[in-house]
């Protein structure tokens, strides 16, 4: 029986485990366990994180002014960190990626949820892009008419949620509560962000926009489900929940596999194609991810670290803790030293691009900036780091050959991998 070798450390335990005697074992059931153990900390930490913009955006509701509308942004902010680290996890882990959508699906229809400015509204896309729950307790979706008196989280996400298919229809996850903070960013590719006034959550005399008693209810409910679905997850990453159990019944090949499916498809299709070669491609800020925060930068830099934290094993959780075990790179190391060695340095490269894009955001150049056509120097940002994503995912395929698993299919984007149907 394998003896799980995980630690949960703190800054001090790591250096001395980095000073001790030879590396932990690399067989793949210890690597896959590692893998496990990171996402379960990564799951904990988001939900902590939600727990604690839940507890802010109560005090906005309560109490709205500058200040506590302040807060609760630097709560939604920081509760971004810890969950874009696990989106290394959607694919591979079907119970995570089926999950997914609910918490983290972009990009929206704003004005299914609340007002938007004069060119929102219904599209034959979308005939609910104009709904408006917060300004209307009662509607008609598919025929039915829905009373809305209340707003709560079933209504969410049994009701409005991709009402009718359409995946713009986003009305629960970090998204949906984002525009609920920001309101949005009617700046193009122009500097500023969401501009939403705190005057949007006051109650009776002073409320702007109209229906504030709706627009806190809508926030609570869609806060109250953030926390819950997390609650979900995390659960399914302890010991004995659901998706350890579905990892376990892959077997360490299965397990192995379904680490570098993530890495490769995060890597590839979805962050270099999806969401930072199709923006580009397009100059269009709709497409940036946190796009009412201007967060963008730190979404995407996240993201990659996610992939790095399980090549190597390592994730250092918000209070300073760290979690580490034996690690794929140990396991590749074995296979092949030079291959190891590469794609280190290519995660690195990574890291790099993604963190100058991050270190220029907070410079005053915010992503959507760089999708302006005219700004040659944001373009070439991230365009950089599209490349060295792609030069990332090209060692992590020779990562397969090097393991003898069966051939992997990598998720793809048509921005990389056919670009003129983009434009089609």
């Amino acid at each position: 029986m394998m003896v799980s070798k995980i630690r949960i450390l703190t800054s001090a335990g790591l250096a001395a485990l980095l000073l001790s005697g030879p590396a932990l074992a690399t067989d793949k059931s210890a690597v896959v366990e590692t893998y496990a153990a990171i996402a379960e900390a990564t799951y904990a930490d988001s939900l902590t994180t939600a727990k604690a913009l839940g507890e802010a955006v109560e005090t906005l509701i309560s109490q709205p002014s500058p200040a506590t509308l302040t807060a609760a942004k630097t709560a939604w902010l920081r509760s971004r960190v810890p969950y874009q680290q696990s989106e290394v996890y959607r694919f591979g882990n079907p119970i995570v990626d089926d999950w997914e959508g609910k918490v983290n699906a972009w990009p929206l229809d704003e004005g299914l949820i609340d007002y938007v400015d004069g060119d929102g509204g219904p599209t034959d896309e979308n005939p609910h892009a104009g709904l408006n729950v917060i300004a209307n307790t009662k509607f008609t979706l598919s025929g039915e008419e829905i009373d809305a008196s209340n707003i709560t989280p079933a209504l969410l996400s049994d009701t409005l949620h991709e009402v009718d298919e359409v995946e713009a229809n986003v009305a629960t996850g970090y998204h949906a509560i984002e525009f609920l903070l920001w309101g949005q960013d009617l700046n193009g590719t122009g500097p500023g962000a969401g501009n939403r006034p705190y005057t949007d959550y006051v109650q009776g005399e002073g409320c702007t926009s109209g229906a504030c008693d709706r627009r806190a209810a809508y926030l609570k409910a869609a806060t109250d489900l953030l926390i819950s679905d997390l609650e979900e997850m995390a659960a399914a990453w302890k010991e004995g929940g659901a998706a350890r159990a579905e990892l376990a019944e892959k077997g360490e090949d299965g397990g192995v596999i379904t680490i570098l499916t993530g890495m490769g498809s995060l890597s590839y299709g979805e962050q270099a194609g999806e969401r930072m070669k199709l923006g580009l491609m397009l100059n269009d800020p709709e497409e940036e991810h946190d796009c009412f925060a201007d967060n963008t930068h730190n979404s995407h830099y996240y993201d990659g670290l996610g992939v790095r934290n399980v090549y190597i094993g390592r994730y250092v959780g918000v209070d300073g803790r760290v979690v580490t075990g034996p690690s794929l790179s140990e396991l590749i190391a074995a296979k092949d030293a030079a291959l190891d060695a590469q794609l280190k340095r290519d995660l690195d490269a990574s890291m790099a691009a993604l963190g100058a894009i991050k270190s220029t955001a907070e410079a005053g150049m915010a992503y959507d900036q760089m999708l302006d056509p005219e700004n040659e120097a944001g373009g070439a940002l991230i365009q950089a780091a599209v490349d060295a994503l792609v030069a990332q995912t090209r060692s992590i395929e020779k990562a397969v050959a090097a393991l003898e698993i069966e051939e992997i299919a990598f998720e793809g984007s048509d921005s990389l991998d056919d670009p003129e149907a983009v434009f089609q």
